[in-house]
């Protein structure tokens, strides 16, 4: 389950910035996590409650935006939607594909007080 260590990651992330600029308390996560991460976000979520669990993070709210995943088709010369890796082109239904974006995970915004 790589959600654990991403949750992980993230609390990392938190304790970076406290150490950059002290603050009492997380109220409020937003990530930002693309159709293409390979990140299941119900598991995800689950992870991040666990590891918050008694630190300066505990209770906050996390948000997810999900990005759509987007690839260069090479058969149609297009960019196309592509919601999974591994599926046909939209357009063509050709495979020689590079994703262009979608494929990431980030911490957009920290609410604190």
């Amino acid at each position: 389950m790589h959600e654990l260590s991403l949750a992980e990651g993230v609390l990392s992330i938190i304790q970076q910035q406290h150490r950059n600029a002290p603050f009492g308390h997380v109220k409020r996560l937003q990530l930002e996590i693309g159709q293409l991460a390979g990140v299941e976000i119900h598991s995800l979520l689950f992870s991040l409650e666990a590891v918050f669990r008694d630190t300066l993070a505990d209770g906050a709210k996390v948000e997810v935006m999900e990005v759509e995943g987007k690839a260069f088709c090479f058969d149609c010369n297009k960019e196309v939607l592509l919601p999974r890796r591994g599926f046909a082109c939209p357009t063509c239904c050709g495979y020689q594909m590079r994703v262009c974006s979608g494929d990431n995970m980030r911490v957009i915004a920290l609410e604190v007080e």
